[in-house]
């Protein structure tokens, strides 16, 4: 049994897409367009700004035009931070779980602390997570393993006895590249283009019970 288990947040621990296309389609209609369809943006979520503006507007970051859109839309995104955003269904009972069985967990994300912490706070798991690390937290954010490993010194926990789950690709490489046992959440974003069960993550998830399967409790 792992003693701690550590989470991604958008598209493993909440479904934020809903306030990220929402925010979105706020700057696209400052700018007279139209809005994106949610299924076009929902993959692009765990891509961030870049993933948003990407499909939006057509931008990538090295193009003129991006920063100015970029900071208006984190903007925009501070102030409805998590309106429609929720966990996502069976990981609240998860993390209720985890704390009877008094299993440390924590939330390590790309996301800005900046917005990742009052997210988190609004969500009311701040005070039960171990950590919040954002992905300005560490001098690298993920594909690097910084970030972990600085969540398992918070925790003072070792990377070997720890799970990280994420939906992207990068979480499984941070995850095996700070030695921890790595999951896929295929009920999340999946924004890369290569397939879930090329990654190479130790386990694949459909929904988050299935976390208590690893734990031997379920």
């Amino acid at each position: 049994m792992p003693e701690a288990v550590f989470f991604d947040l958008d598209g493993t621990l909440a479904d934020t897409a809903p306030d990220l296309a929402g925010t979105l389609n706020r700057l696209q209609a400052e700018h007279g367009l139209a809005p994106s369809p949610f299924e076009q943006l929902r993959p692009q979520v765990s891509n961030g700004v870049r993933g948003m503006l990407g499909v939006g507007f057509g931008l990538t970051p090295d193009e003129p035009a991006y920063a100015g859109l970029a900071q208006r839309f984190l903007s925009l995104y501070a102030e409805f931070l998590c309106v429609e955003t929720r966990l996502f269904p069976g990981m609240t009972e998860l993390l209720d779980q985890l704390d009877e069985l008094g299993i440390t967990w924590g939330i390590v994300t790309n996301k800005a602390e900046r917005l990742a912490k009052p997210l988190v706070e609004a969500l009311g798991l701040a005070e039960r997570s171990i950590c919040t690390i954002g992905g300005d937290t560490t001098a690298r954010a993920k594909p690097f393993p910084d970030p972990l490993l600085y969540a398992c010194r918070i925790a003072g926990i070792a990377p070997t006895s720890s799970l990280y789950i994420g939906d992207d690709i990068r979480d499984i490489v941070a995850g095996k590249a700070a030695g921890m046992r790595t999951v896929a959440a295929a009920y999340g974003y999946l924004g890369s283009h290569q397939p879930i069960d090329t990654w190479e993550a130790d386990t694949i998830i459909e929904h988050p019970l299935e976390i208590l399967h690893l734990l031997g409790k379920s």
